[in-house]
């Protein structure tokens, strides 16, 4: 089962994540193998929040990943969305070929729920993107998009305000450990 997890930051805890990065990312190191996308959100240079989409046994499993993380634990984070997800695109963000000079987006759509999935966007400059599912993965609450952009503007026009009651862009980048 696939998961799409957002921790977004409690104002004023960058000093906090940023003390915490290594233990942040021990513990993610022990999910690479199920990571499909990783990164922080930011608005300008603060931190605004933490993406993981991951494939993991179950919903137990996924929560035990949202809630056990070092810096949900030390109190970094306002709160977390945690939503079933479908990859729709197949592959994992490290399969992305992209150029590193675009601007890269998290967008968050959201709809009235539907048994219907709705048309996602396609396209080269999508990283990630797939729907946001009901915990039972029955029906389709928003969608969640990772894509390279050349502006807030152009990253918000992927998902049609028509379809989506709201939308939400955060600047993002790949996460993970620098090699």
């Amino acid at each position: 089962m696939e998961f799409f997890c957002y921790h977004r930051d409690r104002p004023g805890s960058t000093p906090l994540r940023t003390e915490m990065v290594e233990e942040h990312w021990a513990y993610m190191d022990r999910f690479a193998e199920t990571m499909i996308a990783r990164g922080p959100t930011f608005s300008d240079d603060t931190l605004t929040g933490s993406v993981h989409i991951l494939d993991l046994p179950d919903a137990a499993t996924a929560r035990a990943f949202a809630f056990e993380e070092p810096g949900y634990q030390a109190g970094a984070y306002r709160d977390v969305m945690l939503r079933r997800w479908s990859n729709s695109l197949g592959r994992t963000m490290w399969d992305f070929d992209g150029r590193p000079d675009s601007g890269r987006y998290l967008v968050l759509g959201f709809t009235e729920p539907t048994p219907d999935r709705l048309d996602l966007p396609n396209g080269d400059a999508l990283i990630a993107a797939g729907p946001l599912l009901s915990d039972d993965g029955t029906v389709m609450v928003g969608a969640a998009v990772l894509l390279e952009a050349a502006s807030e503007t152009a990253a918000r026009a992927v998902l049609s305000p028509a379809l989506y009651v709201g939308v939400e862009v955060h600047q993002w980048e790949f996460g993970g450990r620098r090699t």
